[in-house]
């Protein structure tokens, strides 16, 4: 019976831009639960006044599920945009604060 070879690519990151994978990194720090903002991400890289294109960043996030990017909101807290939908982001966020405190 032959082995199968596991899949190399299927979560290599080495075709995105520097910036967005610095993007994911930090998103991928954010817990459980919680949320940052567009913000604190772009300070959190060094890159300040970068918030926007921290939003794109995400917006491009190919791996939605593994990259909590559903964890960034507006300074305001305003839910801000969503790759699935606002309504699923919304939905996420209220699972995971309730899943978090059944954990506590």
């Amino acid at each position: 019976m032959a082995k199968r070879k596991p899949n190399k690519k299927g979560l290599d990151a080495q075709h995105l831009p520097i910036f967005y994978r610095q993007v994911y990194k930090a998103v991928l720090g954010i817990p459980f639960g919680e949320v940052r903002s567009y913000k604190w991400v772009a300070q959190k890289i060094g890159r300040p006044n970068a918030w926007r294109a921290v939003g794109q960043a995400l917006r491009r996030n190919p791996w939605p599920f593994i990259i909590p990017c559903h964890r960034v909101v507006g300074s305001d807290r305003k839910i801000g945009g969503y790759s699935q939908g606002v309504k699923l982001k919304e939905k996420i966020l209220k699972l995971e604060r309730q899943l978090k405190e059944l954990m506590v």
